[in-house]
């Protein structure tokens, strides 16, 4: 694992109690950063710090709930001693509540742009000044392939990732001169404990829609988030990796 070492560098990633969030923070330290654990469940995020610390590595939980948006900034200022700059920002955090359009209401359209977009605006804001000062950072943006294509019954979702695609690339142009690249990671139907619920023909159905006809681990949106935090990516900003196995060609 001599390629993209991050020794040194301290990564904050948001839902990183479980899923995409805990692999991508767990491939992080094992390439050397440090870890700022943030989601809503304390338990966990302790579990897996403590997990981290176990192998060598240097982790602390810092519950914080998104759906607070206003509230990040004074939270973010309250990163314990030696985890106070962050290099690597990855905004993972995100909720969806599917419905039909018509059928859709004011509430659920509000909770998911407010926590998968407006979060990841407010995590960012709080943390983007010292990368500016420090001349160096990279931030990595977990949207979808939905966010790409649509996808029927999550009009919601599909806006807030569009969004976040559309943020990436706007604070790619005003962040470049400081050094800080801004990329986004938009993966396909990755297996997670939600797609591990669905039932067998249907999940066959859904990878004969795949060309690689596979659901993707959340080891290869790991492996891309990685790569994008690194010195080897220094000159890739405004990027959108697809990482669906060619769901969204």
């Amino acid at each position: 694992m001599s390629d993209f070492r991050l020794d040194g560098r301290t990564a904050l990633v948001t839902g990183a109690s479980q899923g995409i969030g805990e692999a991508i923070a767990r491939r992080l330290s094992a390439h050397g950063a440090r870890l700022v654990l943030v989601a809503r469940s304390e338990d966990k995020l302790e579990a897996l710090a403590e997990e981290l610390r176990s192998t060598n590595g240097e982790a602390v939980a810092h519950p914080l709930d998104l759906a607070r948006p206003e509230a990040v900034g004074d939270r973010l200022a309250e990163l314990p001693e030696g985890f106070t700059e962050i290099d690597i920002l990855v905004n993972n955090a995100g909720i969806t509540a599917d419905s039909l359009f018509v059928r859709m209401n004011l509430e659920q359209w509000e909770r998911v742009l407010e926590i998968n977009l407006t979060g990841a605006f407010a995590v960012t804001r709080a943390l983007a000044r010292g990368m500016m000062r420090r001349r160096w950072g990279r931030i990595i943006n977990v949207s979808s392939v939905v966010g790409l294509m649509g996808n029927a019954g999550q009009a919601n979702y599909s806006a807030a990732k569009a969004g976040l695609i559309g943020l990436s690339k706007a604070l790619a142009r005003e962040l470049a001169s400081r050094n800080i690249t801004v990329n986004v990671v938009a993966p396909g139907y990755i297996r997670t404990a939600m797609t591990e619920d669905l039932p067998e023909a249907a999940r066959k159905e859904l990878e004969k829609s795949i060309p690689l006809h596979r659901l993707g681990n959340v080891e290869d949106v790991a492996a891309g988030a990685v790569f994008l935090a690194s010195e080897e990516a220094s000159y890739v900003t405004g990027h959108v990796l697809n990482i669906s196995g060619g769901l969204y060609i």
